[in-house]
């Protein structure tokens, strides 16, 4: 089974997660195989990010021996082409949209979700942090305080709270989903693409100025993190289901 499906039809890039069996935890190699879609878009208007199953995305792909090789590298350049990419982008999210993929998602242009699912950053329960500009895309969205309490407190954010808070454009019942993701869509891909390119440039250029810092602190950090004893115990905690126990250090 192929762990990306893209397709291009009628100026239409579609990216789809295909990995259900995992809730769409994604690898290096995934975000690498995004970037390049996104990167060779000639005739793309619009495109749709979404994923297989009942997950969009729950983060990275978690082993108990070592993190996710590269997955760093290859969001910064995902995350760069997402909010550079001269053409709306939108997530359309099916489900459970966690760790990295919450910051995939965050950095569309649109997100339309369903009512009965959630957005979490979980990394700080084993230890880690936000990563894929989190902490930009969350505090430039809904401000310090909110940033704060999703990132430091792991909790869960139910979309109809987050689409209130102004985190997400849309969100909708799950009868409605499929139907409003098309017709965005359809609105986006047969509208002015240049001036959607002008008015998404400037709107990220007024609100995500840091974005490139934010980006390397967040890689210094978390190698800083994935060396420590805590991040450790998080790991072993989250394969042996059981609370972790941590020191600090």
């Amino acid at each position: 089974m192929t762990d990306l499906l893209v397709d291009r039809t009628d100026g239409v890039l579609r990216l789809t997660l295909n990995c259900p069996e995992r809730l769409n935890s994604v690898t290096t190699e995934m975000f690498e195989a995004m970037s390049d879609a996104l990167a060779d878009a000639d005739g793309v208007r619009v495109a749709v990010i979404t994923g297989e199953g009942r997950a969009f995305c729950s983060g990275a792909v978690m082993r108990p021996d070592a993190t996710n090789t590269g997955i760093l590298e290859a969001a910064d350049r995902l995350i760069h082409l997402v909010t550079e990419a001269p053409f709306p982008v939108v997530a359309a999210l099916n489900g459970l949209t966690a760790g990295i993929g919450s910051s995939l998602a965050l950095a569309a242009d649109f997100q339309v979700a369903k009512d009965t699912d959630y957005i979490l950053q979980a990394f700080v329960n084993v230890g880690l942090m936000g990563d894929g500009a989190a902490h930009e895309l969350i505090a430039a969205s809904i401000g310090r305080a909110r940033a704060t309490r999703l990132l430091m407190l792991g909790e869960k954010f139910p979309n109809a709270e987050a689409f209130a808070a102004g985190l997400i454009t849309h969100c909708v019942s799950p009868d409605e989903w499929q139907s409003t993701v098309e017709a965005l869509v359809e609105k986006l891909r047969t509208g002015p693409t240049m001036a959607y390119a002008r008015i998404k440039s400037t709107i990220n250029a007024a609100s995500l100025m840091n974005l490139d810092q934010t980006l390397r602190t967040e890689a210094a950090e978390q190698a800083v993190l994935g060396a420590s004893a805590d991040f450790a115990e998080g790991v072993a905690a989250f394969t042996e289901k059981r609370s972790a126990s941590f020191t600090g250090s």
